[in-house]
């Protein structure tokens, strides 16, 4: 009996370790990515992958696109993240830098623990779902308001003719 008990031991003790070993083994080969992101040239070196990811699904919302509309292919079908060979991505970091200065030149932005501003003008207030701005159509409810969607105070100013009237 007590042989029995030991045997038993033993196998649950080795196919614990072998699950085990499985496990570590696996997880090796995504080791890099665990080291945290590389290139960044704007966002915090320090940003937590959560966030980071959080930041790339805004914008890419915000744009209307995936993932590879700023990062280049790399090996194995896999994106390069750290690959700056797309303009897109550069241009990407522009625009972060330029709503970053009007948060905090025109709407008092605030900066977060990692140093990033934040603010009420965001990728998606020019951009509304499309990766270019000047593609961005008025909805039904904007038709017809032009210059009038640029005053608080009610319709546009009429300017007098030439007689005065």
């Amino acid at each position: 009996m007590k042989m029995l008990v030991y045997k038993k031991t033993t196998t649950i003790i080795c196919l614990l370790a072998a699950v085990t070993f499985a496990a570590l083994t696996s997880m090796s080969s995504d080791h890099d990515d665990h080291h945290g992101p590389k290139n960044l040239k704007v966002l915090p070196k320090n940003i937590p992958h959560e966030m980071l990811h959080k930041v790339m699904d805004d914008w890419s919302e915000a744009l209307g696109v995936h993932c590879n509309f700023c990062h280049a292919g790399g090996e194995g079908g896999k994106l390069d993240f750290a690959s700056d060979a797309k303009p897109e991505k550069n241009m990407a970091r522009e625009m972060y830098k330029m709503t970053a200065k009007i948060n905090t030149k025109y709407f008092e932005g605030k900066k977060d623990s990692l140093n990033m501003v934040i603010g009420d003008i965001k990728c998606a207030t020019c951009h509304r779902g499309s990766p270019h701005p000047d593609e961005v159509k008025f909805g039904a409810d904007m038709n017809n308001h032009g210059p009038q969607m640029m005053h608080h105070d009610g319709p546009a100013p009429v300017k007098p003719d030439s007689t005065g009237k």
